[in-house]
């Protein structure tokens, strides 16, 4: 009988693998998949024959595990027959189960959700019983296809390739391509995609509300993303993250009004109000400008970025640099002259 370390290290993995219902391994894809876990924890690699005995080992006492063979696409895939079995049981102990409720309840916002019925079902296991709501996060019940949270959830999770059909609002024309989902990202009560294309290692983003269908391609080999995407949220704001534009310091005055709301929210992690000596340089250059405070933020120039400035209207004004400046000044006279030329239609 194995029973030395290597082997039930093995075994640990083999069990992941077995009951991953989101690809499809053949002998030699759990040969390959075991054999970069041992690596990356400091061990040998072993032989194809030496994982077909563990498989064989798995069926037998005290494991007993319930593997099934099945063919898909030419490939002759290994897995157990059941998903929910492991060969590492174990009960949650009290203090588990108390702090994974109160987890499930905090995440209640997912409830209804397609592929998240799990989680009801699970609330249902922990002997969890629905209390009064006591923390409400901002959520869109009407946004289109939120349905495919859940679904999007899963195969990240899984690590699974998905081949996404999409339109765009300028050209209903569905388009299709084979993506590596990497992240869910929720920015102005949207939720957005990212991930990478099959073909193209570049990060991209889709909408959900303009995707249309999301289909799994389990034979897919999956690319992990080869970056820390929270990283490249540090220098925008929104989901767009332009090529070749650099992070640029902004500096805008906002007016008494709207002063407080800017100093508790935030535009950006960056954001600085500016004191003392840089103050009083700032209110003797822009005199006219009375009463307000003066910020800067560090950030990429995105249509986001541009949208945010725009939204305080006269309560902020954009001051350095000008092109951003121009950029906000454009936008705004635009909107006037869309007012003026239908100003006898809205009197």
């Amino acid at each position: 009988m194995a029973t030395n370390k290597n082997a039930l290290i093995r075994y640990k993995h083999l069990d992941s693998l077995l009951s991953d219902r989101h690809h499809y391994y053949d002998i030699n894809d759990l040969t390959e998949k075991v054999n970069e876990l041992l690596q990356d924890e400091g061990f040998h690699t072993v032989t194809r024959r030496c994982i077909e005995k563990d498989l064989v080992y798995l069926t037998e006492r005290p494991f007993c595990a319930p593997i099934k063979r099945f063919k898909h696409n030419g490939k002759n895939c290994v897995t157990y027959k059941s998903p929910s079995f492991s060969i590492f049981m174990q009960e949650m102990s009290r203090e588990e189960r108390h702090l994974l409720r109160e987890v499930l309840n905090t995440i209640g916002q997912f409830d209804g959700l397609d592929n998240f019925e799990w989680l009801d079902k699970f609330k249902s296991g922990l002997g969890n019983t629905r209390r009064r709501q006591i923390i409400s996060f901002s959520n869109n019940p009407y946004l289109k296809n939120s349905n495919l949270l859940g679904t999007l959830f899963d195969m990240i999770s899984n690590k699974v390739v998905v081949r996404l059909s999409y339109h765009t609002f300028a050209d209903q024309t569905i388009r299709s391509i084979d993506f590596h989902p990497y992240l869910l990202k929720q920015y102005n009560d949207r939720w957005y995609l990212l991930g990478a294309a099959d073909s193209d290692k570049a990060i991209l983003h889709f909408a959900l509300d303009r995707t249309d269908e999301v289909e799994p391609l389990p034979e897919k080999k999956y690319a992990d993303c080869p970056e820390d995407l929270s990283e490249r949220f540090e220098d925008i704001i929104g989901v767009t993250l332009p090529k070749d534009k650099n992070t640029e310091k902004i500096l805008f005055w906002v007016s008494s009004t709207s002063k407080g709301y800017v100093e508790t929210k935030p535009i950006h992690g960056s954001q600085a109000q500016l004191r003392g000596e840089r103050e009083q340089q700032l209110r003797e250059q822009y005199s006219q400008l009375e009463g307000g405070a003066f910020f800067t933020i560090d950030c990429i120039n995105n249509y986001e970025l541009i949208r945010e400035l725009c939204s305080f209207g006269k309560e902020l004004i954009v001051l350095e640099p000008s092109s951003i400046r121009h950029e906000v000044f454009n936008r705004i006279s635009m909107m006037v002259e869309k007012y003026l030329e239908n100003r006898k239609l809205i009197q």
